[in-house]
């Protein structure tokens, strides 16, 4: 909006970069362009300012498609006035002298003729699709449909403007309808999700069975392994046994043998010793044989007393000594005892 400062009998206009001010007196224009500063006078000049900016209209209507369902299409067009002294003298941009305001409503002019303009060729394009169609693939249709009839529409060049850009932000029908026709997608994607959980439920579970396998096939492989290590310590206990009963057999017949000889030895020193003795004693008693019985008697009576207990006192009588004494005065009886015998 233009900056007006108000003096007594002048007022001073000063417009911004993005409008275009007009200044007309008497029908002839006295100040014409964007971003100006002048003196006027009020009750002699008509004023007029024109955006140059870029201007969005929002665009909210309703379309049938060829099935006959009702759909609605949100839309924005971007438009701006490239002509503004063409848009002054179509289209009622003046402003009061005083407040610098719009005697009217340009904008909404033009948001009009632009509503109208881009609805005829997006009902046409709908009206050409089904409903299923327009609202999985419509935006595209429709917004290349639009953008290329405002760009060639000449009533937009008769007024000095030009559309610059077209966005179709959506195409929705009844939202019960809506959901209707999400079903089928939604079945789909749920068999799929579906599908892709039974796989994994299955490839878990084949998972499972080869671990399960591996598994069985280690405690199998670990029994065997078992079996061979009971079976080796058996063979290792029996080989154990054996090597030591030989080992024992063989101590046992090492020393019985050792006793048997030693057993011999000592029989034959006993054999030995005992023939000596024998002999020694056959060569005493031969010796004895050829002695006198005197000499024996004595002989026996030394043998006695070495053997007997040590005596402290011995008393002999006359009637102990008397036969020893007879004997050996007259030794020549004895064989006549014999003969007795």
């Amino acid at each position: 909006m233009a900056d007006i400062t108000q003096y007594p009998f002048f007022h001073h206009l000063r417009a911004d970069t993005t409008a275009y001010v007009q200044h007309l007196h008497n029908g002839r224009v006295k100040h014409a362009g964007p971003g100006l500063a002048f003196w006027f006078r009020p009750r002699t000049a008509a004023l007029a300012e024109i955006p140059l900016d870029d201007r969005d209209q929002a665009l909210l209507f309703h379309a049938r498609t060829a099935d006959f369902q009702d759909v609605t299409v949100q839309m924005t067009v971007t438009y701006r006035v490239t002509e503004p002294a063409v848009a002054a003298t179509r289209i009622d941009f003046g402003i009061a002298p005083e407040t610098g305001q719009w005697n009217a409503n340009p904008l909404d002019t033009l948001g009009g003729l632009l509503t109208e303009l881009a609805q005829q060729p997006a009902l046409e394009q709908l009206a050409g699709m089904d409903m299923a169609d327009a609202l999985a693939r419509g935006i595209g249709p429709v917004r290349d449909r639009v953008a290329a009839a405002l760009a060639d529409d000449v009533r937009l060049a008769e007024r000095g403007l030009a559309v610059t850009d077209v966005r179709v932000v959506a195409i929705r029908t009844d939202p019960e309808l809506e959901r209707a026709l999400q079903t089928d997608t939604r079945e789909r994607v749920q068999q799929e999700a579906d599908r892709a959980t039974f796989e994994r439920r299955a490839l878990a579970v084949e998972s499972e069975r080869a671990i399960a396998e591996n598994e069985l096939k280690n405690q199998i492989e670990l029994a065997r392994r078992e079996e061979d290590l009971v079976t080796q310590r058996g063979q290792n206990e029996r080989r154990r046994a054996t090597e030591k009963a030989a080992a024992d057999r063989i101590t046992t017949e090492a020393t019985a043998q050792q006793r048997r000889l030693l057993a011999d030895a000592t029989a034959d020193t006993t054999r030995l010793v005992g023939q000596a003795e024998a002999d020694a004693e056959a060569a005493k008693l031969a010796a004895y044989r050829e002695l006198e019985q005197a000499t024996l008697l004595g002989l026996a009576l030394k043998e006695l007393a070495g053997n007997l207990p040590n005596i402290g006192n011995l008393t002999v009588t006359p009637d102990l000594l008397t036969p020893v004494l007879t004997r050996f005065a007259n030794p020549d009886p004895a064989p006549v005892a014999e003969e007795d015998t």
